[in-house]
């Protein structure tokens, strides 16, 4: 046994751990479900907890480690798994009442796949709103998830329940979606680290209904930690026909790369399209003074595009209405209203409406794409606010109609295809975190974890603990 507090331990030194024999794969799955058993009655993160099955596995884990023979490069590691992503053994409901448990749900999904081949121990499935569909997390099915810093806040969605997970201890480790900003709004109202990779770099099966927009991501407690999560699941598999082929190398090798001589464009406001929280401001900001401490070449520059948000509405609703497009009349009464809604005018769009939102996102994507000719990475806050009241799709009194007015720095990047990662670099005058963005061109993923890595080392990133922990 130890005296640290191994719910507060990062994958890399539980890993760091059982290869010194200073604890088990038992005791630390033991830790983390308790803690996940002792936050789920006020942060609802999980809408299922493995108690049986990841004492079973982390069993199993504990006789390979005192053999000296890991299974992987996270054999014994407690990771949780979004109601999005398949797991077997546990249904996948989606946060829908539309979804029946019935069934045999024997399949894993290929993220979920690499990491029972690393020896992960899964101790439960996480929170989603129904379908993924908005950037909080409540739902018909599993009802609303709250932040960890001041329960009365979101948790942000729609991967809330894995970011509360990984913020308050109960798994260092785990996989969200991200289709509009999914691992990344939840991560930065929540205080830790996560990434949306390149499109493609994480193989996703059963295909999303809202296509080429969504991918599977780390979400974790640092950097280093995402990128030990994407070396095991950033690997092909034959069920994803858009999956890129394995990168040349390691993500967690190449970490200590850091940030000199990187050129860095700052956009504190998306060349004034976007009204930043002035505490969000200032802590970015500050952030981004460090990286250039560091040795960056740090400009204020804008890339060149407006507000797409019209054109991701008709992908994002076209595809919401394809999900939901085999219901009856009685199962849409089950629906969470809103998507009910925006599947409706999904619905209405026609196939000229989506084509023509293809070709604004082509526009977007060449338009970065010259960006980052100049630019090797783009820093953004992640959200221009922090986390507002549980259970509201938008900000009491904000005027915004949908999610998306107040996610404009996320969307983009979906449509794009690039690697964007939050990182926590403070907090407001509540004590609510603020994130950072930092977005890559495609396929560099490696200089955004990076990027990440080097405001950890710095000191910048991370470091404030939720009470409820």
């Amino acid at each position: 046994m130890t005296d640290l507090d191994l719910t507060e331990l990062t994958a890399v030194r539980i890993v760091e751990g059982y290869r010194k024999g200073e604890f088990s794969p038992e005791e630390v799955t033991r830790a983390a479900l308790e803690r996940a058993e002792r936050i789920q009655p006020e942060v609802n993160a999980f809408v299922r907890l493995l108690a049986d099955e990841a004492l079973a596995q982390a069993r199993e884990s504990t006789q390979r480690w005192r053999r000296g023979e890991p299974k992987g490069l996270v054999d014994g590691v407690p990771t949780t798994v979004k109601d999005i992503i398949l797991l077997r053994g546990a249904p996948t409901l989606k946060g829908s009442n539309t979804i029946s448990e019935k069934g045999s749900w024997d399949e894993d999904a290929p993220s979920v796949a690499r990491l029972r081949e690393h020896g992960a121990v899964f101790i439960g499935k996480t929170t989603t709103p129904e379908f993924g569909w908005k950037g909080v997390t409540d739902s018909p099915q599993s009802g609303v998830t709250r932040n960890p810093y001041d329960p009365t806040r979101t948790a942000g969605g729609s991967s809330g329940g894995a970011a509360a997970a990984v913020a308050l201890g109960a798994g260092p480790l785990a996989l969200g979606t991200d289709g509009g900003g999914s691992v990344r709004i939840p991560a930065a109202f929540c205080g830790i680290f996560a990434l949306k990779p390149t499109y493609g770099r994480v193989p996703l099966y059963p295909a999303s209904a809202f296509g080429t927009l969504a991918h599977v991501g780390p979400m974790t407690r640092d950097a280093a930690d995402a990128a030990l999560l994407l070396d095991v699941i950033g690997v092909p598999d034959h069920r994803d026909w858009s999956a890129l082929p394995a990168a040349p190398g390691s993500f967690a090798a190449g970490l200590s790369g850091g940030v000199k001589g990187l050129r860095i464009a700052y956009s504190p406001s998306l060349g004034g399209q976007v009204a930043v929280q002035p505490a969000v401001a200032a802590a970015v900001r500050r952030a981004v003074e460090r990286l250039a401490e560091l040795g960056a070449y740090v400009t204020e520059d804008d890339p060149d595009f407006t507000d797409p948000v019209d054109a991701f509405h008709a992908l994002w609703f076209s595809g919401a209405a394809r999900v939901t497009q085999q219901l009856g009349s009685e199962q849409r009464k089950l629906l969470d209203p809103g998507l009910r809604e925006i599947c409706g005018t999904g619905a209405r769009l026609s196939a000229l409406d989506y084509l023509a939102a293809v070709d604004v996102r082509m526009e977007l994507g060449r338009r970065m794409g010259r960006f980052h000719e100049s630019h090797d990475l783009l820093v953004t806050p992640t959200l221009p606010i922090t986390a507002f009241e549980a259970g509201a799709e938008v900000p009491k009194g904000s005027g915004h109609r949908r999610w998306t007015g107040w996610t404009p720095f996320t969307y983009p990047f979906n449509m794009t295809q690039q690697p964007a990662a939050t990182v926590p670099v403070g907090v407001d005058g509540d004590g609510l975190p603020i994130g950072l963005q930092v977005v890559g061109a495609r396929h560099r993923d490696d200089l955004v974890l990076r990027a990440g890595h080097a405001l950890y080392e710095a000191g910048v990133a991370g470091g404030v603990t939720p009470a409820g922990s």
